[in-house]
């Protein structure tokens, strides 16, 4: 075999080797965004059920309780487990609960009361 056939082979080998690269990179990025996409979903899931809580913002008030996905208090904190709520409606009976977020119906309890400004949500039940 001659040498310029040799080089147009190694040169066709090179331009196939090439598109592999390309589409091994193209699968790869691919699966990036799925996995990216996938860990979103995850964490957003795991916010939904779970809860968090609102310091209360003057010395009288009483905390808030918000889902963990609610936009109303997103600064800080960790979020809650459902014996976590409890624990802290143990402690704080006389806590808020957001009414646009309505944690109550992710803990399976009925929706509190109206209040009064600054009454809080009342004795809360656990099933």
């Amino acid at each position: 075999m001659e040498i310029a056939e040799r080089i147009e082979k190694q040169k066709t080998l090179l331009s196939w080797l090439e598109y592999q690269v390309h589409t091994t990179r193209e699968a790869i990025r691919r699966l990036e965004k799925e996995q990216a996409e996938e860990e979103r979903r995850r964490e957003v899931a795991h916010r939904e059920m779970r809860w968090k809580i609102q310091p209360a913002r003057a010395v009288e008030g009483q905390p808030m309780l918000h889902r963990g996905n609610c936009g109303q208090y997103d600064r800080g904190g960790g979020l809650l487990d459902r014996q976590e709520v409890v624990t802290f409606f143990e402690q704080f009976p006389g806590a808020e609960m957001c009414d646009i977020c309505a944690p109550w119906g992710s803990l399976g309890i009925d929706k509190p009361p109206t209040r009064a400004a600054g009454a809080g949500a009342g004795e809360v039940a656990f099933p």
